[in-house]
C-alpha cells in the first residue's frame, strides 16, 4: 500500500501548502481560463452533499475501507490495475478522512478546473482525484476482467 501511503502524503502536504499560503478569497491562475487555486472549505461530502453531516460521512467513510479491506483480503486483484485502483481509493479516502476528523472538522479543497466560461467543475483536491482515477481505472479492470460480461451472461440464462 505505498501507493495510498503517498497519495494521503501528498494529499495532506498540498493542503497544508494551500492553506499556509491562500486565504479563501484568494485566487491563483495556475493556467488561466482553466486552472486556478483557491482555499475552500468543505464541510460536506462530494460536491458539497451531506453538509454538516461530519460523523455521517466519517461513518461512511470507514465502513468503506473496511469493505474494500476485506474484498482485498477474500478476492485479491489479479494485476496491478486492481491493485492500483484500489490503492488510490484507499489512500483519497484516507486523505479526507484524516480532514474530517482532525478539527475542525472540514476538507481542503483548492483545484478548481474550469469547464467554460460560464462553468467551474466543483473545487476539489489531491485526495478527491485520487478516488476519482481509482474508480474509473477500477471498473476498467472490472471490465477488462469480464466481471460485467459474466453478470450479463448470467441476465441472458432462461
Amino acid at each position: 500500500m505505498i501507493i495510498s501511503a503517498l497519495v494521503v502524503a501528498l494529499d495532506q502536504l498540498t493542503k497544508l501548502l494551500v492553506s499556509a499560503n491562500l486565504a479563501p478569497t484568494d485566487q491563483v491562475a495556475v493556467l488561466p481560463g482553466f486552472l486556478d487555486l483557491v482555499l475552500v472549505r468543505n464541510y460536506g461530502a462530494a460536491f458539497g452533499l451531506l453538509a454538516g453531516q461530519t460523523g455521517l460521512i466519517i461513518g461512511i467513510s470507514i465502513a468503506g475501507l473496511i469493505v474494500i479491506f476485506l474484498f482485498l483480503r477474500y478476492v485479491p486483484p489479479a494485476n496491478n490495475l486492481g491493485t492500483v485502483s484500489f490503492a488510490l481509493i484507499v489512500g483519497g479516502t484516507l486523505g479526507n478522512l484524516i480532514d474530517r476528523i482532525r478539527p475542525p472538522h472540514y476538507v481542503t479543497d483548492f483545484i478548481r478546473v474550469h469547464l467554460h466560461p460560464s462553468f467551474s467543475w466543483p473545487t476539489f483536491n489531491v485526495a478527491d482525484a485520487a478516488i476519482t482515477v481509482g474508480v474509473f481505472a477500477l471498473v476498467y479492470y472490472l471490465y477488462k476482467s469480464g466481471v460485467f460480461q459474466r453478470d450479463h451472461e448470467q441476465e441472458q440464462k432462461p
